[in-house]
C-alpha cells in the first residue's frame, strides 16, 4: 500500500535531521579531513550536525546599522 500524494511532504529530506545516513557522515568527516580512503565505513566516529540559524539575526542588526547612520548623520 502506498502514501496518498496529500500526506507527502515537500521538502522533507531537506529539513533538519538529527541523524546523519553514513554516505552524509563520510562527506562530513572528508570536509574535516578525518576520513581518508580505505577506512572502514562501519564503525565511524561521531559527527557534530548543527543547525544553522541562518543569518536572520545579522541581516537585522546590519539594517539597524544603517538606520542608526542614516538618522546620526540627518
Amino acid at each position: 500500500m502506498s502514501i496518498d500524494r496529500s500526506l507527502k511532504v515537500k521538502g522533507a529530506l531537506k529539513r533538519h535531521r538529527n541523524v546523519l545516513s553514513r554516505g552524509e557522515r563520510i562527506d562530513v568527516l572528508k570536509l574535516e579531513d578525518r576520513w581518508q580512503e580505505g577506512n572502514q565505513v562501519t564503525g565511524l566516529p561521531k559527527v557534530a550536525h548543527r543547525k544553522s540559524g541562518g543569518g536572520k539575526k545579522a541581516a537585522q542588526d546590519e539594517k539597524k546599522a544603517e538606520g542608526a547612520g542614516e538618522a546620526a548623520s540627518s
